[in-house]
């Protein structure tokens, strides 16, 4: 009994140092926010003399705040959910082929997620350049492609716990392919749909790498505009630490009214 409690004290103690590390990037990312630029440099760790509220205006001012939250918003959401409507189709179509060209295709699509973006990324642009797609659709096509291939052996993978007994019963009802995966399989495939959504939410809200090469000024996200404040000769850390404040506001934000049905999902998920 006793060495049950003792065990149970120590996961509860280190249970709470895994905590502290966590939450200590965003201790210092919030603290020092508030922070003069000349304050952040006599101390990071503690509490700021006096608070202040101009960095975070400064900050909202020179990010644009309001356009690239929207930029952001928009290539998030119109990638993610064209990732997840392909993707899902994709895995239903090679799950239920049994041919040996659905395995290769399955295959090529397993092994594209070992090619890395840097080897394909001058030749890629250039591509699309030719092609006048350097815009937020062409980015968009872009993150379809990059996606894909783990969202596609993900949803193949669900698929495996899916009879098709249930294809079969639908179609003798008189139901088509695509009514038998949009109205009974998708439905189904909601758990890992949600695990597919965060991964590519999480990667496509904060990549700076591709948009920086596709977008313009106009239509930069909050990732490009953050670069802004770290200069060639100077690093303006308090407005961007504020800035970095404000941004994660709308991702807290969407967590919140959505945090029902992203628990349901993993906890489905989790279970099957």
């Amino acid at each position: 009994m006793k060495s049950s409690k003792r065990n149970h004290y120590l996961i509860e103690f280190f249970g709470l140092i895994l905590a502290l590390l966590w939450l200590s990037p965003f201790y210092l990312m919030i603290v020092n926010a508030f922070k003069t630029k000349k304050e952040i440099f006599t101390g990071v760790l503690g509490f700021p003399k006096e608070f202040t509220t101009e960095n975070f205006v400064q900050a909202f001012v020179d990010l644009d705040f309001m356009r690239s939250l929207f930029n952001s918003t928009v290539i998030t959401v119109a990638s993610v959910g064209i990732i997840i409507l392909f993707s899902a189709m994709a895995g239903y179509a090679l799950a239920r082929n049994k041919s040996k060209l659905s395995g290769l295709i399955f295959l090529a699509f397993v092994a594209a997620m070992l090619i890395p973006f840097q080897s394909v990324m001058i030749p890629l642009v250039s591509l699309f350049g030719k092609a006048d797609m350097l815009n937020q659709a062409g980015l968009i096509f872009m993150y379809l492609g990059f996606g894909s291939s783990l969202s596609i052996f993900l949803y193949h993978g669900a698929m495996t716990g899916i009879s098709v007994s249930l294809d079969e019963a639908a179609i003798i009802d008189g139901a088509n392919r695509f009514q038998v995966f949009w109205h009974i399989i998708f439905p189904l495939l909601k758990p890992i749909s949600v695990t597919v959504g965060i991964l590519n939410v999480i990667w496509i809200w904060n990549d700076y790498l591709l948009p920086s090469l596709i977008l313009s000024d106009s239509a930069a996200t909050i990732p490009l505009k953050m670069f802004l404040f770290f200069g060639q000769y100077t690093k303006q850390w308090h407005l961007a630490l504020a800035g970095l404040t404000i941004a994660i506001i709308p991702v807290i934000i969407g967590y919140f009214f959505a945090q029902k049905q992203i628990i349901e999902g993993v906890s489905e998920g989790a279970v099957k």
